[in-house]
């Protein structure tokens, strides 16, 4: 599973302004929705439900929201980076800048666990979030995302 199988360019967000977690949540249950055709307070509401059961801000200024929806057929992503950090009930506390949004079909199983493996271990690479902060276009955003897999499998 490689990110480009996530995200297209049109899914990349390059300087979202929200001032909390839960707008920035609203901001990208409201793109996604509108991307995949799929009803944007479902989505909104499934992201919550998820953050009750514990935070998906992972920590270094990194969240990667997730769920699964009955109407989907596969995997999708978005990516956000924001204007400015929010707080976010992190597990290290730290306000979070980076957003890897991550919806599946509920049958996705095993799918959507790798899905969200790949997404963590492309944001744990420090070097690749310092690109991706000191990028401002949703271009440069995206081939950050996806060549970064791709170089790896070289």
């Amino acid at each position: 599973m490689e990110i480009r199988d996530l995200i297209k360019p049109e899914s990349v967000i390059p300087n979202l302004k929200v001032t909390s977690k839960k707008q920035a949540l609203q901001e990208l249950s409201k793109k996604i929705g509108a991307l995949l055709d799929e009803e944007e307070r479902i989505i909104f509401d499934l992201l919550l439900e998820r953050e009750k059961l514990g935070t998906t801000g992972v920590g270094d200024g990194i969240a990667i929201p997730h769920g699964k929806l009955n109407s989907l057929d596969k995997l999708s992503g978005l990516f956000a980076r924001l204007e400015r950090p929010v707080e976010f009930d992190a597990i290290d506390e730290r306000p979070v800048d980076l957003i890897f949004l991550l919806l599946a079909p509920e049958s996705a199983g095993a799918d959507h666990l790798k899905a969200l493996a790949r997404v963590s271990r492309l944001l744990r690479d420090k070097t690749v979030c310092e690109k991706l902060r000191g990028s401002d276009t949703a271009e440069a955003l995206y081939s950050l995302l996806t060549e970064q897999t791709e170089n790896r499998a070289a």
